[in-house]
């Protein structure tokens, strides 16, 4: 799949996440914490990808080492940004990682990121379910 092709179905990837998150009355002027998750089996190739993700402005976590089924290794990372759940930030950030994923020759495997509703409803017991909260 080209990467246009691969961008056209973030975009709309993007507008569904967003939609489902407003619909089920997630904060719709909150700023989310948005994680763009790379992966590759070459941790060179994912390492400098992080540096560029660095450049572009994106808070970058540390690679984390998963061991498949089939025993082979995937490394990984995390671009995060923090801004509003708007489909025109979203699409702009999916370009750039699309982009740099490509020219890395890594894989872009989409993004995330937590439900967030009135902080009134949500008790401080309840924080340990909000993983269940997690949209991608």
């Amino acid at each position: 799949m080209s990467v246009q092709q691969q961008l056209q179905a973030q975009m709309q990837e993007n507008r569904d996440i967003v939609e489902s998150l407003l619909n089920d009355g997630s904060d719709a002027d909150g700023e989310y914490t948005i994680e763009h998750h790379f992966s590759s089996t070459d941790f060179d190739r994912l390492e400098k990808a992080a540096v560029d993700a660095f450049k572009l402005g994106f808070e970058v976590n540390d690679a984390e080492e998963v061991e498949l089924e089939d025993g082979s290794v995937l490394f990984c990372f995390d671009a995060i940004a923090y801004h509003p759940l708007e489909v025109a930030l979203l699409d702009k950030a999916c370009e750039q990682l699309l982009q740099l994923a490509g020219k890395h020759q890594i894989d872009y495997d989409g993004w995330g990121t937590y439900f967030m509703g009135d902080d009134d409803e949500m008790a401080d017991d309840d924080a340990e379910d909000a993983s269940d909260d997690w949209h991608h």
